[in-house]
């Protein structure tokens, strides 16, 4: 009876070994696949699009922004807004990061922190918001420029009521990254871990 028990345990056992198998194989695939990769899927999707377009937005720094300003030096591309609670204040904290540590080198990188909430977001009050990270440069401008550089670098953002009568934003949380030439060279996913994104920019900026 004993041995019957065995081995009628047999098939049960190659069946979770089996499952075990399979999960591990698709979590492999998941990452991947995953745009959180610094190399990520956009880049099979037509990512030569991205960032192109006829939008026209001012700077911080009293500049216009097009897609003609994505050339010259390595860019990377934040879309974010001034009373989001958590993940625009941890990206610049991220980002604020990854500068003291690339040092010198990271001062041949620009990033944009581009508002989906052009509504409240002057380019005063993004000038504030940015101010504590040094080489940021917030962008807004006319809402209907604004939802042509949403399509254009094809980020996602939609406004969402809140019960007090308020709104807030949700939005893709990715910082897209530029080359020289204004090509897409890939992106960091939110909160990516600290040093595959320096990866990804000291890559970004020896190319």
């Amino acid at each position: 009876m004993a041995t019957e028990h065995k081995s009628g345990l047999k098939p049960l056992r190659y069946v979770l070994w089996a499952l075990v198998a399979l999960a591990v194989l698709g979590v492999g695939w998941f990452q991947l696949v995953s745009p959180r990769s610094g190399t990520g899927s956009i880049a099979d999707t037509g990512a030569a699009a991205l960032g192109r377009g006829e939008y026209s937005l001012t700077t911080t720094e009293g500049t216009e922004f097009t897609q003609a300003s994505l050339k010259g030096q390595p860019s990377a591309v934040f879309f974010g807004f001034t009373h989001c609670p958590d993940v625009c204040p941890t990206t610049l904290g991220d980002v604020a990061g990854w500068q003291e540590e690339l040092g010198e080198d990271g001062k041949a990188l620009r990033v944009f922190f581009v508002t989906v909430d052009p509504e409240r977001d002057s380019v005063e009050t993004l000038r504030e918001y940015v101010s504590w990270v040094p080489g940021v440069i917030g962008v807004s401008g006319a809402p209907e420029e604004v939802a042509k550089a949403i399509k254009a670098f094809r980020i996602y953002a939609r406004k969402s009521p809140m019960e007090s009568g308020d709104y807030t934003m949700d939005h893709s949380s990715t910082m897209l990254l530029f080359d020289a030439n204004g090509d897409y060279a890939g992106l960091i996913g939110y909160q990516e871990e600290r040093e595959r994104a320096l990866a990804s920019l000291r890559k970004l900026l020896n190319s």
